[in-house]
């Protein structure tokens, strides 16, 4: 098939750290646990020592069969090959501008501060858990919001006890702050 009628970009289009460079706030730093810098490093690692040099072998064993214009390993393996140096590109990206914030050094406090795992009932008396990490880190269905997250907004420099009201999709929400907790400080 000619190359003008197939849509792929083979320039550098970062189409998703541009999408993801617009949720940390302009001016802020992008703050992440060790343990989440940690996994974006160890899947950089993964793809530049793994998966990229496997893909690299298939496309040279690909383009020595001929024809690479009707060759599925080919073509697939050169679009795996530009979506892994994408995400190389985006991984690499984002622990250049890390600010590696570890809340432990808050151990033992009630206030509310990044890292915090915060316990909280909303005024119909739900509770929640939840812990307010990095961006990168950001898993809502294991209760891991992102600092920049309306609510991790109003939680921070609360204490236990408080009350504390925000602005949620569905109107003004009041929370009390039940328990708040830190990791315990690593031995050295």
């Amino acid at each position: 098939m000619n190359k003008a009628f197939v849509k792929e970009s083979d320039g550098d289009d970062d189409d998703e750290a541009a999408a993801l460079a617009l949720a940390i706030p302009a001016g802020s730093k992008n703050y992440i646990t060790p343990a989440g810098y940690q996994r974006i490093k160890d899947e950089l690692l993964q793809l530049i020592d793994v998966d990229r040099p496997e893909v690299v072998r298939i496309v040279h064993w690909a383009a020595s069969n001929g024809d690479r214009s009707e060759n599925g390993d080919y073509i697939y393996g050169k679009r795996r090959l530009r979506e892994i140096d994408r995400r190389i590109r985006f991984l690499t990206k984002r622990m250049d501008t890390a600010a590696i914030v570890d809340p432990s050094v808050h151990h033992g406090s009630d206030q509310v501060f990044f890292g915090a795992t915060v316990t909280y009932c909303n005024q119909n008396d739900e509770t929640r858990t939840i812990t307010i990490v990095g961006i990168d880190e950001l898993d809502p269905l294991n209760g891991k919001i992102s600092w920049v997250a309306p609510v991790a907004r109003a939680l921070t420099k609360a204490r236990e006890g408080d009350v504390i009201s925000f602005q949620a999709p569905h109107g003004v929400e009041e929370l009390e702050i039940l328990e708040v907790s830190y990791p315990e400080p690593a031995a050295d």
